[in-house]
């Protein structure tokens, strides 16, 4: 049952609940070793870190920030803040120093905690040009602080600020005086198109959000739920924040590179993700299955195709499955599907949260039709993560982002886009008047930026209506669309989609290098570059048949006609993508202008032309 405390009183009210069973699993920075912590060390933690803030002076509503990968001192020094009525404002770990820098400076950030050697490195370097903060508090013990330091100390020496809980009175003080009006996280959008902005998110639709997705999302005190998103990402705090107050182990993933190994050894039943998560999952199954033998395909098809009967044609549908399909999908789960889940490390799946992006149709299927329940949602930071979602135990459509939740207005307004009241919705953005006063109607609906449309009470995405391209002839192209479609291929790991004010859809493609040097290896193709490699002919014709066959169900004027391979990858560092790894299509226009000009040079014939 879930605990629908305030959260500056969540932690310590769960641990009464639960005592010494685990809070969480995680690992120590740079460790192998899974370790425990239960919810009595959780509160007394979090407890000590209220106390300690109190003792460096911080009051109620100033501000602090967290500059750090997901790990527990993270979820302490949240919930420390909260108990004191401190506002968190979260960096991505891979912030520049203009980025946090900026932050510090427009929040008036007092104490800014980091993680390891790089965030500290970053924030010693801008210390001086920002004059509201005061210290650096150091997460990992392994951190090499400067020697000329004297304005940082690390969280173990931080943390005996409050050993003893000297000001534990004035902490329960300001318990009483939590309400849900109060401000509990500044959160910065990751600036696709502009400027970062602050998105104010109260206590209030924290738990306006809590309730509406315990309604829908039925995550338990016996699951155990991996976290997958870093906590900055306003998704991944909800659900977070979701696991906690219904007393579920949280696995704390620190390096979310190493996350498919994590799973395999703790053994996750939930997870929220984005769709590309899933996309590298279809990928490396559909690999493994095409080098397996012509009777192990079958076999593997078969059991596939029954799933998908079962979990999508009848369950999704609403619709009981007949009993001997019931008994088919019974057998083709034991003997096939449960291995394929076990390979991700899911034994016993309940319920996978996706959002952050367009779900290709054909990974949605293949999630459902191996027996992992996919929640697919549509959120905002602006709406603290859920707009609309599946609701477990209901029919949904492959393809729609489900239905919005309980006390959330969804219209539809000009040009399809989707608009928004209620309790969970931002009452706006950190001192931006203007920008707050723009972003809402007359009759209070935020404005999303995203179109879209209700059928059978189902929310379904048509584009994001800033990245709509409009052609020279006229024809408007979803881009985002485009790029899902060819990401589900196995040789493709980047795509940027150019068609704005162009006679034609174009792209840049990034490919999948392990799985493209392996096969050209395999076919007698020499190179000593990745540049090399991108040039080729063979690689090219390979590669066009594949893009031809992808996006084979779309307009003639939606298909792309040209395209590139580019030898190195979009980053964050060279500002090509956002922190949540979104693309910045300004800079990569930019940066490859000459590159796509040539795609431009002569108007292509009816087929598909690389470059």
């Amino acid at each position: 049952m879930q605990n629908r405390s305030h959260l500056s009183v969540l932690i310590q009210s769960q641990a009464k609940k639960y005592g010494k069973r685990a809070a969480m699993m995680y690992q120590d920075f740079g460790g192998t070793e899974w370790k425990t912590i239960s919810w009595e060390a959780f509160a007394q933690n979090v407890k000590q870190v209220s106390n300690a803030l109190l003792n460096l002076g911080l009051k109620p509503q100033e501000n602090i920030a967290v500059f750090s990968q997901n790990c527990i001192q993270y979820l302490f020094t949240d919930f420390g803040a909260y108990g004191i009525r401190v506002v968190s404002i979260p960096f991505y770990a891979t912030c520049s120093e203009q980025q946090i820098q900026y932050m510090i400076n427009d929040a008036q950030v007092r104490i800014l905690f980091v993680g390891e050697q790089d965030q500290y490195d970053k924030a010693h370097r801008i210390f001086a040009l920002c004059p509201s903060l005061e210290r650096i508090i150091v997460f990992d013990h392994g951190v090499r602080i400067s020697t000329h330091d004297p304005n940082s100390l690390y969280f173990e020496d931080f943390l005996k600020l409050g050993e003893g809980l000297p000001r534990q009175d004035e902490v329960e003080k300001l318990y009483t005086q939590a309400n849900d009006a109060d401000l509990c996280n500044i959160l910065y959008t990751s600036g696709t198109t502009g400027e970062s902005k602050g998105v104010m998110l109260s206590y209030g639709q924290y738990a306006a959000a809590l309730k509406a997705n315990d309604a829908c999302v039925p995550v338990g005190e016996n699951d155990r739920v991996i976290d997958f998103l870093p906590f900055t990402h306003i998704f991944e705090r909800g659900w977070a924040y979701l696991a906690l107050s219904e007393g579920a182990m949280l696995i704390v993933n620190t390096n979310p590179h190493n996350i498919q190994q994590a799973m395999r050894e703790t053994h996750p039943t939930s997870m929220s993700s984005v769709p590309r998560f899933w996309e590298k999952v279809y990928q490396a199954v559909r690999s493994k299955i095409d080098r397996s033998n012509a009777v192990q395909q079958k076999i593997f098809n078969e059991a596939w195709k029954i799933g998908r009967k079962y979990n999508i044609e009848y369950l999704a549908a609403g619709r009981r499955p007949p009993l001997s399909l019931a008994m088919k999908y019974k057998v083709a789960n034991k003997y096939v599907l449960s291995l394929v889940r076990a390979q991700v490390g899911l034994e016993h799946p309940n319920i996978f949260p996706t959002a952050g992006a367009y779900v290709s149709p054909e990974v949605e299927e293949f999630v459902h039709s191996i027996g992992i329940c996919m929640i697919v949602g549509y959120g905002l930071t602006e709406s603290l993560a859920t707009v609309s979602c599946d609701h477990k135990g209901e029919k949904f459509t492959i393809g729609s982002v489900g239905r919005p939740i309980q006390g959330l207005e969804v219209k539809i307004g000009e040009n399809n886009e989707i608009l928004l009241k209620g309790p969970t919705i931002t009452k706006g953005y950190y001192k931006r008047e203007a920008l707050t006063a723009a972003a809402f109607d007359e009759e209070g609906f935020f404005h999303t930026g995203d179109a879209g449309y209700l059928k059978d009470g189902e929310l379904y995405l048509t584009e994001r209506i800033k990245d709509l391209f409009k052609t020279s002839n006229g024809k408007y192209i979803a881009p985002q669309m485009i790029e899902s479609l060819l990401l589900v291929d196995k040789f493709v790991d980047q795509v940027a989609v150019i068609a704005d004010q162009r006679k034609f859809v174009s792209a840049l493609i990034v490919p999948a290098f392990n799985e493209i040097e392996a096969w050209a290896t395999a076919h007698g193709i020499k190179f000593e570059s990745r540049e090399q490699l991108c040039a080729n002919e063979q690689v090219h014709n390979m590669m066009m048949e594949r893009i031809e066959t992808l996006q084979q169900g779309l307009a003639p004027y939606e298909q792309i006609k040209r395209f590139t391979l580019c030898a190195h990858h979009f980053s964050i560092n060279n500002g090509e993508l956002t922190n949540t790894l979104k693309i910045r299509r300004p800079v990569i226009y930019k940066d490859y202008k000459d590159v796509i000009d040539k795609m431009y040079e002569k108007t292509p014939s009816d087929g598909l032309i690389a470059h």
